[in-house]
């Protein structure tokens, strides 16, 4: 069957990349894949999908190259070198990073693109894996409108609330903005069930009804049956909300912003990892109340 849809290279089949990849492809899209895990590209295969051996490879004949690895190092290290991105795509292709890494990192990024005639957005989402899976995941996009209006139909296949929020670098800050935010609701939640629990409340009531009113969010939506039945399991990892603390309190230094919660939320955060909890989802904050208030830890 012939189509007119952009040929895509996704890198990075994660447990963001994996259903991400896989919602293009039932949009109808080629979707060329790789990732360092063979099991991923036999997934990425079985959905419909190409694996390829590298990244040269995969992005050589690719309209669209997409991004999806965990930080900055692995967003260089695919994206320069001779084996990667820059020097084997063709000229005139757009680069997407959705990854979420520091600002400058994209600006970089997007400057030495250009250098080679290829036109950079990155577009950072938030939504976890279960908004990856839906294709409901909010994307803040930093670029240029031309290069958004042009992947705009790509991102309406991933993702429910797209926003071109500024300049190459403003999705990656409005994404360090997102996770500043779902950090402190977190700790927020984790503190109010253990509160609820040594009250002697049935938890699953107070939850139901607080979800209903002003303190109800996403969070609490998304995140319910982790605190209930204490079900840890990584839909986004202690160690990548680590990794996203540090971009939002170096980058609001920068910018003589204050975090006053937000720093305390991110040693928090660090604390937790350094209990070696970081591999456990970031509901697994619970587990750090718990430990600060006496009780034995759950999950």
């Amino acid at each position: 069957m012939t189509t007119t849809l952009p040929t895509i290279a996704w890198i990075g089949l994660g447990i963001m990349g994996s259903p991400m990849s896989e919602n293009l492809i039932k949009a109808g899209y080629s979707v060329t894949g790789y990732t360092l895990e063979q099991d991923k590209l036999d997934r990425l295969v079985a959905a419909g999908g190409t694996a390829a051996a590298s990244v040269a490879e995969a992005v050589k004949d690719a309209d669209v190259v997409i991004t999806m690895v965990p930080a900055s190092p692995q967003v260089e290290a695919v994206a320069y070198g001779e084996d990667g991105i820059l020097a084997n795509a063709r000229p005139g292709a757009l680069l997407i990073d959705m990854s979420s890494i520091t600002p400058q990192t994209s600006v970089d990024l997007a400057g030495a693109a250009a250098a080679r005639n290829i036109r950079v957005l990155d577009a950072p989402v938030s939504g976890g894996e279960a908004g990856a899976v839906e294709a409901v995941l909010s994307i803040m996009v930093g670029g240029t409108q031309a290069d958004f209006d042009e992947a705009r139909p790509l991102f309406d296949a991933l993702g429910k609330t797209v926003v071109l929020c500024g300049p190459h670098g403003s999705g990656q800050t409005v994404k360090a903005a997102n996770q500043l935010i779902v950090a402190v609701n977190i700790q927020a939640c984790a503190e109010a069930v253990v509160f609820l629990e040594k009250s002697g409340v049935d938890l699953a009531a107070a939850l139901e009804v607080l979800n209903g009113g002003l303190a109800g969010s996403t969070v609490l939506t998304r995140k319910k049956g982790n605190f209930l039945d204490r079900r840890f399991a990584p839909g986004f990892r202690i160690d990548l909300h680590h990794k996203d603390m540090g971009i939002v309190t170096d980058a609001a230094r920068t910018v003589g912003a204050a975090l006053p919660v937000g720093s305390v939320v991110a040693n928090l955060v660090a604390s937790l990892r350094a209990q070696g909890d970081g591999g456990l989802d970031h509901s697994a904050l619970l587990r750090g109340v718990e430990r600060l208030s006496g009780l034995p830890v759950t999950g």
